[in-house]
């Protein structure tokens, strides 16, 4: 008996032959690979014909297996044993196992045809060395735009004298949760809050994400993005409460493993890209909305989307038999491609295309900051090292210790998926008891629930916010990107994000009474507080106090090209009344 396994196989058969070269490149190497035409005399037990009919492998302790068990155990040698521990304890699956592969044995030359078609040529180990260090670095850019952009604003957002101070969202978390709150809120800014701590925060976060860019201590640089960025979420209240935040926290988080080599934390990110697809597909049947059910939203999408770009006017313009065709692409690249993205090499390629086709069309139409950018991101995983040249990195060993870990972690990661992808679909009680589970987990947002443009806003209400002197002369505020003057275009500003043009937004779809920081925001105001104004284009009254402010609220609408050309607006608007009634200091 050989020293080394010794798998037998049909040396006439291009199939087995192709398989033969995918085990030696997985690492089975130590393996002996010899055709039967060589190896059958050697082996006088077995008949030619079930040489000839299968797979089989002799190894130095006599075991001998064949067929389906054969092919498992060899995975199990070079480092898979998941499919050979099952092999073993589960008699159907076993039998499933074998029945298959006399299915494929009989028809060798349709099956390397089925394989040349979905891995190509030459299937290779699916290693994703170079996907993670890419994306290292790309998250590191997303998190520079991130702490950038935010670092531009928080004085006036979140500051002493801002429109929701961070220090007053701590105090009453304080009172209303106990010494246990920082549990609930994790963040940095326990230790001490201020506008030079929130400033500070940013600058220190833009500064590991240079270094993580410049592949300088990376895993210490992105550990710190990321607890910076989660101490500002928890303290961020409404102008953090958004879906890219989550992505940008769970993709970040995740990043801090790629290192460690495991080929499960690159299906994590897989895992992360298709519940982001699939859920947002989901949420759009399952809320029930007529647009999406009908096909209509993109006839309203471009004009009424937070901050469109100046390509969202041409592209209102097109037919709507072209956006109702545009709208049915959006379903199939949000529930039929993500299920490609767990797909051999070839589908995944083709998820690819469509999910990155998609986020560039969104991209181009919709300014919504870092977002699309960091999915886009996230499709470097979908191609594996031979894709980029590469040869398949070696697997990494690890101690008992390191193996339990890696394990326990893995198992928490999975179980917090599978409750963020069954939560849209009812309340069972497998959610109740994952839910339960993951509570202590959801305040570090390692693990986040999505599911984007559930309902399209079918007008769009938007609010001035006016100053007056004496109370009956009434000035705008201009803001840096929100629709305000008509005539005015809309803007640029990705990977930018003005939360205060996207929470006008949002407060412009309800009323005052469900926005209670539009007040603050109109107390900030009247005291010309220099943070706040800083936040807008143009105050009417510059740096001085203006002793009424209100808010008025307006519909607007794309104009078509014959009133642009007529009129150089883009926008038309209809007044709707008064949001806010006048207000003074006292």
């Amino acid at each position: 008996m050989s020293a080394a396994p010794e798998l037998v196989y049909d040396g006439d058969c291009t199939f087995c032959a192709a398989w033969v070269r995918y085990w030696a490149r997985r690492g089975g190497t130590h393996i002996a690979y010899r055709p039967l035409q060589v190896a059958a005399a050697d082996h006088p037990t077995v008949a030619p014909a079930d040489f000839v009919a299968a797979i089989h492998l002799f190894e130095p302790d006599g075991r001998h297996t064949r067929g389906a068990a054969a092919a498992f155990r060899v995975l199990a040698l070079t480092g898979a044993p998941l499919w050979w521990w099952l092999y073993l304890r589960s008699g159907l699956f076993a039998r499933a196992s074998e029945g298959a592969y006399r299915g494929v044995a009989r028809r060798r030359g349709a099956a390397f045809a089925a394989m040349r078609l979905l891995w190509g040529d030459e299937r290779h180990p699916a290693t994703y060395a170079v996907a993670s260090a890419l994306f290292l670095r790309l998250v590191a850019l997303v998190y520079l735009a991130a702490f950038a952009s935010l670092g531009s604003q928080v004085v006036g957002l979140l500051g002493a004298h801002g429109i929701l101070p961070a220090g007053e969202f701590l105090a009453a978390a304080r009172a209303a949760f106990g010494p246990g709150a920082w549990l609930r809120f994790p963040s940095l800014f326990w230790l001490g809050v201020s506008d030079g701590a929130l400033l500070g925060a940013c600058m220190a976060g833009g500064l590991a994400a240079v270094a993580a860019a410049c592949g300088y201590r990376v895993l210490p640089a992105l550990a710190a993005c990321y607890l910076l960025y989660l101490s500002l979420f928890s303290v961020g209240q409404d102008f953090l409460a958004f879906q890219w935040d989550l992505l940008l926290l769970e993709a970040g988080f995740l990043a801090l493993f790629l290192r460690i080599g495991s080929p499960w934390i690159p299906r994590l990110f897989r895992l992360l890209l298709f519940r982001f697809m699939f859920l947002a597909g989901c949420v759009k049947l399952l809320s029930g909305d007529p647009t999406w059910q009908h096909l209509a939203a993109l006839d309203f999408h471009y004009e009424t989307q937070p901050l469109p770009t100046p390509l969202a006017w041409y592209m209102h313009q097109l037919p709507r038999w072209f956006d109702h065709l545009c709208v049915a692409g959006t379903f199939v690249v949000e529930l039929v491609l993500p299920w490609l993205i767990f797909a051999p090499r070839r589908p995944r390629m083709l998820a690819a295309a469509g999910i990155a086709l998609l986020e560039l069309g969104i991209l181009l139409t919709g300014n919504y900051n870092f977002f699309n950018l960091l999915t886009l991101a996230l499709l470097v995983f979908l191609f594996d090292d031979a894709q980029f040249g590469r040869a398949p990195a070696a697997a990494t060993r690890r101690g008992t210790l390191a193996r339990a870990l890696l394990g326990a972690g893995l198992a928490v990661m999975l179980a917090l998926n599978l409750l963020h992808l069954a939560r849209p679909f009812g309340t069972t009680a497998l959610t109740r008891a994952l839910a339960a589970a993951a509570e202590p987990f959801e305040p570090w947002r390692i693990v986040n629930a999505y599911g984007v443009f559930a309902v399209m806003t079918t007008t769009r209400p938007e609010i001035v916010v006016e100053a007056s002197q004496d109370g009956r002369t009434w000035r705008p505020y201009r803001f840096r990107y929100k629709p305000g003057d008509p005539t005015r275009a809309p803007r640029w500003n990705i990977p930018h994000q003005p939360r205060l043009d996207w929470q006008m937004w949002f407060a412009a779809l309800g009323d005052a009474g469900h926005t209670p920081w539009f007040g603050n925001f109109l107390v900030r105001l009247l005291a010309a507080e220099p943070s706040v104004l800083a936040l807008l284009r143009e105050a009417p009254f510059g740096a001085r106090r203006p002793r009424f402010v209100r808010a008025r609220l307006y519909d607007y609408r794309f104009t078509d090209r014959a009133e642009r050309a007529r009129k150089g607006a883009v926008w038309r608007r209809e007044p709707l009344g008064l949001y806010y009634p006048p207000v003074r200091l006292p």
